[in-house]
């Protein structure tokens, strides 16, 4: 990760990949041209680095000339008339080379296009190192493309960000989640996991998603996932994981600009915290610790008892029920507690004492991230 002014950046396109793609277009432009000599045309700023390394492997003679593209001053429009700098030669009847550092919207391209639709040259091709297809807007032909990226902006190898990047021999892309934390936060049947969520979420001003409200609210609403759900529920079939991690993700995508989340309820497989990585791998984000609240199984007992007098809950007034659910707890956590741990992201806390000392301890954790 990399950090450019206020932003930070995420490793994308080794050096190799770029050298190997810029290896594959000389050899087709070369096979394409054969023994004319063309004249290589570098669109400036940014085209620098890849007209440099492009010419120094083509394998046969060649010409290279900078241009750059500027605006008449005072005209500030999409339409602007641009004016262009540093061709000095006759391209009378030469086949021209563009060489583009990136094709994103096309709009270069069209000024291009257009300036030299002037200087009668026998063919105009185009070569881009990247392109971006989902932005492309333009319908001119691209003769030549190095390496289709996503519609994300980048820097490295002659790109930047506010004058910064340009050097960096990789390419990275905008890590668009700046700053998240999120937890995964577990506890035995009354330890208090709710009550602490709600502290949590408040005094870091993240969300809490639980999967237990998530299915809720999209089975009463009969959303297109929640009626998928549902069918399985009704057959007495578990819910597959993909259903539940699409749930997820519309919750996380409703709270693009949250802080973080605290996700309760899930995930409780190997699978699910995989599946659960990779969802917030891409949101530009990760799952910092898994936070399990620890309390001795008598107090549990104890406090669920308690709690069954008022809360009317059947599992809660029978201590049979109660003991299994804890026991089963234990053997669900137990296989994430190895899979966070081998990742130096499992936080045990202790759960037992007053509500505020509880919230201090996790939140001694969690300031420690």
């Amino acid at each position: 990760m990399i950090k450019l002014h206020d932003k930070y950046f995420k490793p994308f396109i080794s050096a190799q990949q770029i050298d190997n793609a810029i290896s594959r277009l000389t050899q087709e432009i070369a096979t394409d041209v054969g023994d004319e000599i063309p004249v290589f045309v570098g669109i400036l700023n940014g085209s620098f680095m890849f007209a440099s390394d492009f010419v120094k492997k083509y394998p046969k003679p060649c010409e290279i000339t900078f241009i750059k593209l500027a605006s008449y001053e005072g005209l500030k429009s999409s339409d602007d008339i641009h004016r262009l700098i540093g061709l000095t030669q006759d391209l009378t009847d030469r086949t021209v080379v563009i060489l583009e550092d990136i094709i994103d919207s096309g709009k270069t391209l069209y000024e291009v296009y257009r300036i030299f639709k002037n200087e009668k040259v026998k063919e105009l091709k185009i070569a881009t190192l990247f392109f971006k297809p989902e932005a492309y807007k333009k319908d001119y032909k691209l003769h030549y493309v190095g390496i289709e990226i996503p519609d994300k902006f980048i820097v490295g190898y002659g790109l930047d960000y506010d004058g910064l990047g340009r050097d960096i021999p990789e390419v990275y892309q905008i890590k668009m989640t700046q700053h998240m934390t999120n937890l995964v936060l577990f506890g035995p049947p009354g330890a208090g996991k709710g009550t602490q969520a709600n502290f949590l979420k408040d005094k870091y001003n993240l969300v809490h998603i639980s999967t237990g409200d998530v299915f809720r609210h999209n089975i009463k609403n009969e959303t297109a996932l929640g009626m998928l759900a549902k069918s399985y529920m009704d057959k007495g079939e578990l819910v597959p994981d993909q259903v539940t991690i699409d749930m997820l993700n519309a919750e996380v995508e409703k709270n693009a600009d949250a802080n973080g989340f605290i996700f309760d309820g899930f995930p409780r497989t190997d699978a699910q915290a995989e599946a659960l990585e990779k969802l917030m791998k891409d949101k530009d984000s990760e799952i910092n610790a898994m936070i399990a609240l620890e309390v001795d199984d008598e107090v549990l007992v104890q406090r669920l008892m308690e709690r069954g007098k008022t809360s009317g809950r059947a599992d809660d007034a029978d201590e049979s029920i109660i003991r299994n659910r804890i026991k089963e707890y234990y053997k669900k956590t137990a296989i994430l507690k190895d899979y966070y741990s081998a990742r130096n992201k499992y936080f045990g806390v202790d759960g037992e004492g007053s509500i505020e000392e509880i919230t201090e301890r996790l939140s001694e954790v969690i300031n420690a991230l």
